[in-house]
């Protein structure tokens, strides 16, 4: 999507387009390795991980359209990225650009929440564990992380944020085994070292391009100094 958009350049002949390229094939693979493939347990935990199945499809239904929702997903939010990049770029302002998005997000939320829930007394807010999950998902789920990807897009560009998505899956991993105390597999600790090398692969391309970047106008002014005085001293003879 941004090789369509241009607004990142593929050339296999660079080492640094090649560590890009490989690194993100790597971090797909991992995410895939973490989601298909559970293997034997590793860590025990003493609570008993149930699996909800409560819309009346078949697991292999479910797998179906879980796996076609998420490919829609993962397309639209390929292009959100590419539309905040080009509009963050014409009007750099971070927290406007926050706040505009955060109140369509608000707007799109209350239409889809009516419509799934029609009973008025659901809407009712106590003071429990349910009102500090709304508060938490509120500052820190939206508002936080609406400016920090707006940010480092501005500063790096879509592609760097889009390579952290990977390693969210193996936070929720890694949070789910401490706090919630879910069974680790062996496919989540493989899938998660699968992404760790794809990721800094993808880290160390990204930044031998930027120094490239960087040098390339160093070596222009370090070329017209070597010429300066050759023009001077053909004007002096002259």
């Amino acid at each position: 999507m941004w090789m369509v958009s241009r607004m990142e350049k593929l050339d296999l002949r660079v080492s640094s387009s090649c560590a890009k390229s490989i690194g993100t094939i790597v971090s797909i693979t991992g995410a895939l390795t973490m989601t298909m493939y559970e293997g034997p347990p590793i860590v025990f935990t003493s609570s008993t991980s149930t699996k909800l199945n409560g819309n009346g499809l078949s697991p292999q239904a479910s797998w179906i359209v879980g796996g076609f929702l998420s490919a829609i997903a993962a397309c639209m939010l390929a292009i959100l990225l590419v539309f905040q990049t080009t509009i963050i770029r014409a009007y750099p302002a971070e927290l406007m650009v926050t706040l505009i998005c955060c109140a369509f997000v608000v707007m799109q939320s209350s239409i889809v929440a009516l419509i799934a829930e029609r009973n008025l007394s659901a809407w009712k807010l106590r003071p429990d564990l349910e009102l500090i999950a709304i508060v938490y998902s509120a500052v820190l789920v939206v508002s936080l992380r609406s400016v920090a990807t707006i940010w480092v897009i501005s500063q790096k560009g879509p592609f760097f944020v889009a390579m952290f998505k990977p390693v969210g899956i193996v936070i929720a991993v890694v949070m789910g085994v401490t706090f919630l105390r879910d069974t680790l597999y062996l496919g989540s600790v493989v899938g998660a070292v699968i992404i760790a090398i794809g990721f800094y692969t993808v880290m160390w391309g990204k930044a031998k391009e930027e120094k490239m970047l960087q040098d390339i106008p160093a070596q222009g002014m370090e070329s017209s100094s070597h010429n300066v005085p050759l023009l001077q001293n053909t004007t002096l003879q002259a």
